[in-house]
């Protein structure tokens, strides 16, 4: 994410799926990290201090390649297939799984409350 411009390819199949999406929109991006290591349930990663869990980390390292990404699609061409994202960390070829619309009234989880003492 250094930069650049960042495309998602849509299989001809699929691409009536994009119906109803328009640049500038907010999606949640499923796709597979099949080339990141799947054995390490405990990481020390650069940013942290302390050996840390795999599920609170978003390292692609981890016992499922499945990864999550919300992206803003900055173009959409829905005759060739073809998303223009604002960012993506994932290699070129990296398997796109599944789009889904962002939405605010459903995706933005509720204020936490404060730990009980």
């Amino acid at each position: 994410m250094r930069g650049g411009r960042f495309f998602v390819l849509i299989d001809a199949p699929y691409r009536r799926g994009l119906d109803g999406l328009t640049a500038g929109e907010s999606v949640i991006l499923l796709y597979w990290t099949g080339e990141a290591r799947r054995d390490l349930i405990v990481q020390t990663p650069s940013h942290r201090t302390v050996p840390t869990g795999t599920f609170a980390l978003r390292s692609p390292a981890r016992p499922n390649p499945i990864a999550v990404a919300v992206v803003r699609l900055l173009a959409l061409d829905a005759e060739t297939g073809e998303l223009e994202l604002d960012a993506i960390d994932a290699f070129d070829g990296t398997p796109v799984l599944d789009l889904k619309p962002w939405l605010p009234g459903v995706d933005v989880p509720p204020q936490a409350e404060a730990p009980c003492s």
